[in-house]
């Protein structure tokens, strides 16, 4: 693969030592946009305001204001009000996106409804026709999710995008330029090598299982999500 050159810059929060921007590092840098990842749970410092041309909030075991186990959620959120007010692209992931819908005035809620774990089918709605990222994707693609919380409610004014069987709101766009997504686009199925097997027992879920059946899936969803990457970040290169 020919290399490309960085035009611009995201600014990505890490949640966890598992949890980094994955196989999105080489599809953004497709796009042309470079990632300056701050490790925020290991200490790094975030920055006081956005100086870069996207923000990446990724996934993490919290829920968006649980402040006491993770301090630095709050300047996260003040990272992502920042960039919905200047209207600089976002794209949260998980917690990333419930963190993207509570700061614009939806609902999160923590251990609610049923699970989602592993290579899940997502259904996209016909909001998504028109949509800078998912227009064209196929109707039915899979993706990777590891949650038990989840978006209750969207934020006013959002556009929801994509569902799934047990967990409706699996996509929205706020604006022209702030996406979320419950799911992991940014996750191949050697991660889910990684989870806790007493977390998913706990769930009825079975990790070599899952495993599995995200093998038999990645190539597939692998080209979905490559063209997502692609496509955030030629929004942001060009914003």
């Amino acid at each position: 693969m020919t290399a490309v050159r960085a035009t611009a810059t995201a600014l990505v929060v890490q949640h966890g030592p598992n949890g980094g921007p994955g196989r999105w590092t080489d599809w953004l840098a497709e796009g042309g946009l470079g990632l300056d990842v701050v490790a925020a749970y290991d200490g790094a410092p975030l920055p006081a305001s956005l100086d870069h041309r996207a923000l990446i909030v990724l996934g993490g075991a919290y829920l968006p204001d649980d402040d006491t186990r993770a301090p630095w959620l709050a300047p996260t959120r003040t990272l992502v009000r920042e960039a919905l007010e200047r209207d600089v692209p976002v794209f949260g992931i998980c917690l990333g996106g419930q963190m993207l819908a509570q700061v614009a005035g939806g609902t999160v809620r923590g251990a609610y409804g049923e699970p989602e774990f592993g290579s899940t089918p997502l259904t996209l709605r016909a909001e998504a026709a028109d949509d800078p990222l998912f227009a064209g994707l196929p109707e039915h693609p899979t993706a990777i999710e590891n949650h038990v919380d989840r978006i209750t409610r969207l934020p006013p004014g959002a556009r929801w995008l994509a569902r799934s069987e047990h967990c409706p709101y699996q996509a929205f766009r706020l604006g022209s330029r702030a996406w979320g997504v419950q799911f992991h686009p940014e996750a191949a199925a050697d991660r889910i090598r990684h989870w806790s097997e007493e977390r998913l027992g706990r769930h009825g879920a079975d990790r070599a299982r899952l495993h599995r059946a995200a093998l038999r899936d990645e190539a597939a969803s692998a080209a979905v999500w490559r063209q997502v990457a692609r496509r955030f970040a030629e929004v942001a290169a060009t914003a």
